[in-house]
């Protein structure tokens, strides 16, 4: 695979970077120094959940435990997403020099990556690119010349499971059970891996903390929004002249987007992947941020030409397939909704069956018990609400009772 990183240019994250310069500057800074820079920079994951990284990193360093873990969530499975696969094959550097970072501040002795399981082809290169790492003294003991310091990380293949993007699922992983959603509190910054306070963080939050050493909380939020600092990676795919991944400021528009990528005809723009939101043209002008349009990363572009209805069928057929089935809202939800799907598709259903379908929709955003079963109704009631013409006009088209 040919290494692109010259052409990539963005305002956080693609910008010129030296191995091991965070981590060296992170060993002579006061731990709480740190934890207060990711603080001012108002780092929220970027995983898809938005919780704010200080205040995860903070609840595990006062975690009293002499022995506890960071996990580098790379279990990259939301359909449409992809940006976490360039930065561990681009900017492995940004990704491991973040994990030795979060070891540090919180007191870690071992970071693991979960990597999603299709993604083994990466492993060699990783392994390599982590040796590395050990021989520059970066990994190891006395990291940098710190004493004490000493903390080594080591990659674990994730074996295709959705869910096990969730983070307790992710733990289960780990441990070598089934992946499944884990009753909650506890929660991993003090009972994760092992039994032992666990910080989990996607690859690009981690990316986002070495540049945020290095240039300091101020700078990270020059870009984006109040509540949505810094830049986002966008995974951009489907119709349109340019796919691929952009790096771009929180608070960026649906229309901005679309200028960018050469995007024509557009009748709906997915945000957040399967799981997120779907969006008509009169909506367009709204903005990439956690207070608006939040995403993990994924923009899937629908023109004119398609079939809003085998869209939304192909999303609950995924989630159907993808639930763990721990929980009955989850496990029984998505076969209704997937079956409601089917009976527009074939002119069989009433209106206010649809419309209870909704409302099961509603029922298991609160009711499920991880964020697979809270967010697959997302698509349904979504592409329902935005293009209820088009899809309920479907086949012989319903009645009203």
């Amino acid at each position: 695979m040919e290494n692109k990183r010259e052409e990539r240019k963005g305002a956080v994250l693609f910008t010129p970077y030296n191995r091991g310069q965070s981590i060296k500057k992170a060993v002579s800074m006061k731990r709480d120094d740190i934890l207060f820079e990711i603080k001012e920079s108002k780092l929220r994951g970027r995983g898809g959940a938005g919780f704010p990284t200080s205040t995860k990193w903070m609840l595990t360093a006062a975690a009293t435990s002499p022995e506890k873990y960071i996990v580098c969530n790379a279990d990259e499975g939301e359909p449409g997403t992809f940006k976490d696969r360039v930065l561990l094959f681009e900017y492995p550097d940004l990704v491991f020099d973040g994990m030795v970072i979060a070891g540090y501040v919180i007191g870690a002795g071992k970071g693991i990556v979960y990597l999603r399981g299709e993604y083994e082809y990466l492993l060699p290169s990783l392994e390599d690119y982590l040796e590395e790492m050990r021989k520059d003294n970066l990994l190891g003991e006395n990291i940098a010349g710190k004493d004490g310091f000493n903390y080594d990380i080591e990659i674990r293949l994730g074996n295709g499971a959705y869910v096990c993007g969730e983070e307790t699922a992710l733990i289960e992983s780990l441990e070598g059970h089934r992946g499944e959603a884990r009753n909650r509190p506890p929660f991993p910054v003090t009972t994760g891996f092992m039994g032992k306070p666990t910080v989990v963080n996607n690859v690009e939050t981690l990316a986002c903390v070495t540049k945020i050493v290095e240039n300091g909380g101020a700078w990270f939020k020059e870009n984006g929004t109040s509540k949505s600092t810094g830049s986002k990676l966008m995974s951009i795919s489907g119709d349109c002249e340019k796919p691929g991944v952009y790096e771009m400021p929180w608070g960026t528009t649906i229309n901005e987007l679309l200028d960018m990528v050469g995007a024509k005809n557009v009748k709906a723009v997915q945000v957040g992947g399967a799981s997120g939101v779907c969006l008509n043209k009169s909506q367009f002008d709204r903005q990439l941020a956690y207070e608006d349009a939040g995403t993990g990363g994924s923009i899937m572009i629908f023109n004119e030409s398609r079939d809003m209805l085998h869209v939304l069928k192909n999303f609950m057929e995924f989630f159907e397939e993808e639930s763990c089935g721990q929980c009955t809202p989850c496990r029984i939800g998505n076969t209704k909704l997937l079956e409601g799907v089917n009976m527009i598709e074939n002119g069989d259903f009433t209106f206010s069956y649809i419309n209870k379908l909704k409302d099961l929709g509603q029922t298991m955003q609160v009711a499920s018990k991880c964020g697979l079963g809270q967010s697959s109704p997302n698509s349904f009631i979504s592409i329902l609400e935005n293009f209820k013409d088009e899809i309920l006009n479907k086949g012989n088209g319903g009645t009203n009772g």
